[in-house]
């Protein structure tokens, strides 16, 4: 006999187009590309070294660890660089937390902007805390997949669907992929999925206000820690058995696309296969916002032919594209550590006057210092349109900045213009070393002598590293008093 509820099930509609292309892509989809496995290798130790870098900060370290005090669960996930033991959802957040925390870490651009690193919260924890359950028995390669499928997810998302355009934060698509990528880890069916995906559109999705003036704050170092834990908490309660929303995107009028998005739709590109992983950026020499990253190399070039002559500068021209215009210039007081680490024009003014860019650079001690402000004062931000459409051409894909210092005798300095930065696809030659000594020195300066020569060693062999089993590798990475 067929009751009400049998009935209302099979009524059911079938899922949205999107929801299911991305699942079936997850659950199926072959990774066959050499570049794509190496890269990834390089992500999860950049990765790592910004998580590890990020353990140095008490206003950090001060929202990790379990929420009683000196807990451990059974079994529990591991978090790197730490003694914590927690449940999988805390762990993503304590894991996502870190290695977004000094905007250090790897990046993508395009109409919409992220770090799909950030999801290496989910992937982690899940890992971990299932072979420590003795569920399932990942290894390193195993990351390594869910990592390609999950920047593709976030990536292509964010090629053509801009939700800073409408408020939202980049946080939204991490939520996304980070509950794809670990309703997978926990053992979930294609179908799963689709249910676990339904759940995050219509979740609330956060708003860009606390990366704005004037409320720019700390939780932008921490919403991508929010986000990746929350798309396992959603894949967790599926997991259990909850039930899914095939239409969540499509419903009339209840649904994500006219609740949010006013009627429009999800654009998508190109197919999810692998290319956002093998376009990824990383940023190698300084923790500045990506847009900015070439301005600084500019003006780290520029350094040596100006320190001399500070007293002398009328006026400076910054030449951007039209993304970091609207993200990054800002004029005027800036009131705390996120505040400057997103403006174009102190991190330039740093540049131009040491000759580098440090994460200590954006304390309040250090920005006391009266002549960054006298610099950013002479600044005049414009954008140069050539630069806005290279930066969204997919074959290009630069983010290019240039800087000219004007004096007041009336000469000037060499325009300096840099494309692509030195962590682009462009540069991977040259920047693979430097993403090296940049784990080397995150590894050395957060673990003593005899663990750092074991984790280096574990690393340095990347054929048997990807066999390693991840609670294995967790074990490893565990601080260790000595």
């Amino acid at each position: 006999m067929m009751t009400a509820e049998t009935a209302d099930i099979n009524l059911r509609p079938l899922p949205d187009h999107e929801l299911s292309t991305i699942a079936k892509y997850v659950s199926h989809y072959p990774i066959l590309s050499s570049e794509s496995w190496t890269t990834a290798l390089d992500c999860l130790m950049d990765a790592l070294a910004c998580h590890f870098f990020a353990l140095k900060y008490p206003a950090c370290t001060r929202l990790l660890g379990p929420i009683v005090p000196n807990t451990k669960v059974p079994h529990g996930a591991r978090v790197p660089g730490t003694s914590f033991e927690l449940d999988p959802i805390l762990a993503a957040f304590n894991i996502g937390t870190g290695i977004r925390w000094l905007d250090f870490n790897d990046t993508w651009l395009a109409k919409e902007w992220g770090h799909p690193s950030d999801n290496l919260g989910a992937i982690l924890a899940v890992a971990d805390f299932m072979n420590r359950q003795k569920k399932s028995a990942y290894t390193v390669k195993n990351i390594l997949a869910m990592m390609i499928k999950a920047y593709e997810i976030q990536g292509i998302f964010a090629l053509e669907n801009s939700m800073n355009q409408i408020g939202l934060d980049h946080v939204t698509f991490v939520k996304t992929a980070s509950a794809a990528v670990a309703m997978h880890l926990l053992g979930g069916t294609e179908e799963q999925i689709i249910d676990v995906l339904s759940h995050v559109w219509i979740d609330g999705q956060s708003l860009r206000t606390y990366r704005h003036a004037p409320n720019t704050g700390s939780r932008k170092s921490w919403a991508a820690g929010d986000a990746t834990s929350r798309g396992v908490r959603l894949a967790w309660l599926v997991h259990l058995g909850e039930m899914g929303y095939p239409t969540a995107l499509t419903a009339k009028k209840w649904g994500f696309y006219d609740v949010t998005l006013r009627g429009k739709t999800f654009q998508f590109s190109r197919p999810f296969e692998n290319y956002v992983m093998e376009n990824i950026l990383f940023k190698v020499s300084f923790p500045a916002e990506f847009h900015a990253q070439t301005a600084v190399e500019c003006a780290i070039a520029l350094h040596p032919t100006i320190k001399k002559r500070f007293d002398e500068i009328e006026s400076i021209t910054l030449t951007t594209q039209e993304s970091a215009i609207r993200i990054i210039s800002k004029t005027g007081p800036l009131y705390n550590y996120a505040d400057r680490d997103h403006c174009l024009q102190y991190m330039v003014a740093v540049a131009l006057l040491t000759g580098n860019l440090r994460a200590e650079d954006y304390t309040d001690d250090f920005a006391k210092d009266p002549r960054i402000d006298r610099l950013r004062e002479k600044m005049k931000v414009v954008e140069d349109t050539t630069f806005t459409r290279d930066y969204l051409d997919p074959e290009k894909r630069s983010i290019a900045n240039a800087i000219q210092i004007h004096y007041r005798d009336g000469t000037t300095s060499e325009k300096i213009q840099i494309e692509y930065p030195i962590g682009h696809k462009r540069r991977r030659a040259e920047s693979r070393p430097l993403l090296q000594i940049k784990f080397e020195t995150a590894v050395k300066q957060h673990f003593s002598a005899n663990q750092s020569k074991k984790i280096l060693k574990i690393f340095s062999d990347r054929t048997t590293v990807m066999d390693m089993p991840v609670d294995e590798l967790m074990d490893v990475l565990i601080f260790k008093k000595e």
